[in-house]
C-alpha cells in the first residue's frame, strides 16, 4: 500500500519551520542529548559505584576489580562528556550566544561530576539500610538494592541530582525520568534530599523541585510533595525556580496517599496520616490524621 505523504511531509517541514529551536543562527542542526545514549551511560556508572551487584563483576580480588570499575566508568565518562556538549551548544544557541570550547568546558564538569561519585556512593549506602531496616519483608540488603523500586528511583535520583547542580537541566530530568518510566516514582532531580531517605512501595509518589527532605525520611506509596499555586510575573508567565514544595525536616514517616503543597515545613520527628491532605505546617512531633469518616444512609440511588 502506498500513502500518499509528500504534502504532510512538506507540511511538517514547515511546522518546524515555525519553531526551529534546534537549529542555530547560522541554521546548524543542534543535537540535543540523547536519552538512549544517556540510559547506557548511566547504566555503565550504576555498574561502577555496584561491581558485583548490578556489573556482573565476578572478580573477588580488587585489583581485577578495580580494572573493572575504571574501564567501566572512563567508558560511561566519555560518553556523557559528549552528551554535556550537546546541552551546553544547544542552550547556549537558546540564549543567542556562543558557547567557548565546549568540549573542554564539558570535560571539567564531568571530571567534577566524577569527583563526587564516592559521596553518592556512600549516601546510596545509607538510603539501602534504611529500606532493609525498615522493612520487616526484605531479608537483604543486595535484594533491596537489586529489587526495590524505592531504591532504583532514589540511585537514579542521586546522579541526577548532582547533574543538575552542574547545570545540566536537560540531561539530569532525562535520568530522572528513565527512572519515572519504570518505577511510577517521579522525583525531580533539583529536590534536595538528605540521607537515609526511604520509598516503600512507591508507586505515585511525587517530590517536586524544590521539596527539601531532611535524614532518615520515609515515604510510603502515593505520595505528593507538591507545589499549592505558581507565581506569575506582569505578562502572566510563570516565575521559575521560586521555592514553592514543602520542607519535610528529619525523621518524618509520611503514609501512603498524603498530599502536602506548598512551601511549608513537616517539623521533625512528625507523622503524617494516610490520605491527609495538608496545606500548612506542623510543629516537631506532630501526629496528623485524617478527619473522621462520617456515616451516611443512602436509599434509592441517592448519593450516586
Amino acid at each position: 500500500m502506498t500513502f500518499k505523504i509528500d504534502g504532510i511531509v512538506g507540511a511538517l517541514r514547515s511546522a518546524r519551520g515555525a519553531s526551529a529551536r534546534t537549529v542555530d543562527r547560522d541554521g546548524n542542526v543542534l543535537e540535543l542529548p540523547s536519552p538512549r545514549d544517556l540510559s547506557e551511560i548511566v547504566s555503565g556508572i550504576i555498574s561502577s559505584l555496584f561491581p558485583r551487584r548490578y556489573g556482573g563483576a565476578r572478580a573477588a580480588m580488587n585489583g581485577a576489580l578495580d580494572y573493572f570499575v575504571g574501564y567501566t566508568l572512563d567508558k560511561a565518562l566519555e560518553g556523557l562528556s559528549k552528551q554535556v556538549v550537546r546541552e551546553l551548544v544547544f542552550t547556549a544557541a537558546l540564549a543567542g550566544r556562543d558557547v567557548n570550547d565546549a568540549e573542554s568546558a564539558s570535560r571539567d564538569i564531568v571530571q567534577n561530576f566524577a569527583d563526587r561519585l564516592p559521596a553518592i556512593l556512600e549516601i546510596l549506602y545509607s538510603d539501602v539500610r534504611a529500606a532493609y531496616d525498615g522493612d520487616p519483608s526484605a531479608k537483604s540488603q543486595e535484594e533491596v538494592l537489586l529489587s526495590y523500586p524505592g531504591i532504583k528511583a532514589v540511585v537514579h535520583h542521586r546522579i541526577a541530582h548532582v547533574l543538575y547542580k552542574l547545570d545540566l537541566p536537560i540531561i539530569a530530568r532525562i535520568v530522572a525520568e528513565s527512572s519515572h518510566s519504570a518505577t511510577g516514582i517521579d522525583i525531580h532531580p533539583g529536590a534536595e534530599i538528605g540521607p537515609s531517605f526511604f520509598i516503600d512501595h512507591g508507586t505515585g509518589v511525587v517530590i517536586g523541585e524544590t521539596a527539601v527532605i531532611g535524614e532518615r525520611v520515609r515515604l510510603y506509596q502515593a505520595v505528593t510533595l507538591g507545589a499549592k499555586r505558581f507565581s506569575v510575573d506582569e505578562s502572566g508567565a510563570l516565575v521559575k525556580g521560586l521555592p514553592r514544595h514543602p520542607i519535610v525536616e528529619d525523621d518524618v514517616v509520611v503514609y501512603a496517599g498524603a498530599t502536602i503543597l506548598g512551601r511549608v515545613t513537616i517539623g521533625r520527628g512528625s507523622t503524617i496520616g494516610g490520605n491527609v491532605w495538608l496545606t500548612r505546617s506542623v510543629p516537631p512531633n506532630s501526629n496528623i490524621v485524617q478527619a473522621q469518616a462520617r456515616s451516611d444512609t443512602f436509599d434509592g440511588g441517592a448519593g450516586i
